[in-house]
């Protein structure tokens, strides 16, 4: 059987809590994941969480990112210099990518077909391919270029989701611990954007509650 992982791209923006949820919630999912983080996005992780990112040592750095164990898990891991990586070539196969959190910098990339580094060049692959692109945007407020580049995205057949969480999913499935926000922790929020980001890609999980009209 074909191996078919999801990419998950990690950006320099702000948000890489964003990441995590996705990548737990993808492994709890039985997937393959193949994992992309820019030389930016050390730098973020490293300032967010207080821990490094290091390639010669990522599977350690990430497991303690990630809080969680990943013992037979399914992953691979790219340097974003090495564009002779799996993922830069079309006939990899994969079930998609998703970039979160994706800078302004990123989408432009992507969105004018940049690919000045592995993350750009995979993404815009998986658009060639007319595969499954989320982009996860976290910058507030926006320009008009950003708009432009993302409406750009959108046009390519990407799915704009931007770090929009919903507050009416108080009841969640995965217990957490944090600060509350109107009776949601502010784990449940980051969950729910996850979530939405694993809905676009197909993908089963219970990291939120669904709204059911009741």
């Amino acid at each position: 059987m074909d191996r078919r992982p999801v990419v998950v791209g990690v950006s320099g923006a702000s948000g890489t809590p964003y990441a995590a949820a996705v990548l737990r919630g993808l492994l709890d999912a039985g997937c393959a994941v193949d994992l992309v983080v820019s030389r930016a996005a050390r730098l973020t992780i490293l300032d967010e969480t207080g821990a490094p990112f290091r390639d010669a040592h990522w599977r350690e750095d990430l497991a303690r990112w990630l809080g969680t164990d990943l013992a037979g898990a399914d992953l691979a891991y790219w340097p974003a210099g090495d564009l002779a990586a799996g993922p830069s070539s079309g006939s990899y196969l994969t079930r998609g990518m998703v970039v979160v959190p994706a800078s302004t910098a990123a989408c432009a990339g992507i969105a004018i077909g940049l690919s000045k580094d592995l993350l750009q060049r995979a993404a815009d692959v998986t658009l060639k391919e007319r595969r499954p692109l989320v982009v996860v945007p976290r910058e507030t407020p926006v320009t008009r270029s950003h708009l432009e580049h993302l409406l750009a995205l959108h046009d390519a057949g990407a799915v704009v989701l931007p770090a929009s969480p919903g507050f009416y999913s108080a009841a969640a499935t995965r217990p957490v611990t944090g600060p509350d926000v109107g009776g949601v922790s502010a784990a449940q929020l980051v969950d729910f954007v996850a979530g939405k980001v694993l809905d676009a890609l197909g993908i089963p999980h219970t990291l939120f509650t669904r709204w059911t009209g009741r």
